[in-house]
């Protein structure tokens, strides 16, 4: 099986401040890197949403672009849901090249 390349994008809650923001940043890094290449981290910083999401207007933008093994992001986006902190997450497969 060969790694294959995705995109993530994470709207983290701004609620707890910057610092917690930062340590799911950072949580989130090294679960990739553990699995995977981690290519790059966009972050976007804090953004007004389109709607209120658990009554919070502004989210942090993050997006990351890395391959892992197609077993990977399905773990990812179970870890995304039980994590307190994350508001929205989608994870895209890439089209190879």
């Amino acid at each position: 099986m060969s790694a294959k390349n995705y995109e993530t994008m994470v709207v983290f809650s701004v609620a707890n401040g910057e610092e917690a923001v930062q340590a799911l940043i950072e949580k989130f890094k090294a679960m990739i890197e553990a699995e995977g290449t981690l290519e790059s981290i966009d972050e976007w910083g804090k953004r007004k949403l389109a709607y209120p999401i658990n009554d919070e207007p502004e989210g942090y933008y993050a997006i990351y672009n890395y391959s892992a093994e197609p077993e990977f992001p399905a773990e990812l986006d179970r870890v995304f849901k039980i994590t307190d902190g994350v508001l929205r997450s989608l994870i895209i497969a890439k089209e190879e090249k």
